[in-house]
């Protein structure tokens, strides 16, 4: 999945660890992620756990997206820090999943992060070749 995602691999956001439901990923915050504040742009924190919590909600096999997602910025990042987001799996119901994602800098948290998940049922790997079926995202089954 990762290989197959340039947004990602754009930003250098790589993979350290993506196995049982964990996921953790990591990036540098370049001169081009900084906003008018002079630090880290939320949208690209946001991106890292949001690669963090894909990572976890793949690794188990079937085709997971996101259903919802939040964030709560803690402290900023600022150009050339190394974040780090590691992604865990709190529980899975049937077709859906919570997840949580810390992200962090030199072990200080920078932004919290909940990810709800949907497996998506009988779709292969690629959207574009996908017909669907009604039902695919209804949450409650």
């Amino acid at each position: 999945m990762f290989d197959a995602d340039p947004a990602s691999r754009g930003l250098g956001i790589e993979v350290v660890e993506a196995a049982d439901g964990v996921g953790v990923a990591r990036m540098r915050v370049t001169p081009a992620m900084v906003n008018g504040h002079a630090i880290a742009h939320g949208g690209f924190v946001f991106l890292l756990a949001d690669t963090a919590f894909a990572l976890a909600c793949n690794s188990r096999g079937p085709v997971t997206v996101a259903a919802g997602a939040e964030i709560t910025f803690v402290r900023p990042a600022y150009a050339g820090d190394l974040l780090l987001a590691r992604a865990v799996e709190r529980t899975r119901y049937g077709r859906s999943g919570i997840y949580d994602v810390t992200v962090t800098r030199d072990g200080e948290v920078v932004a919290e992060f909940r990810g709800r998940s949907r497996v998506v049922a009988d779709r292969p790997e690629h959207p574009r070749t996908a017909t669907g079926t009604p039902g695919d995202t209804d949450p409650t089954d």
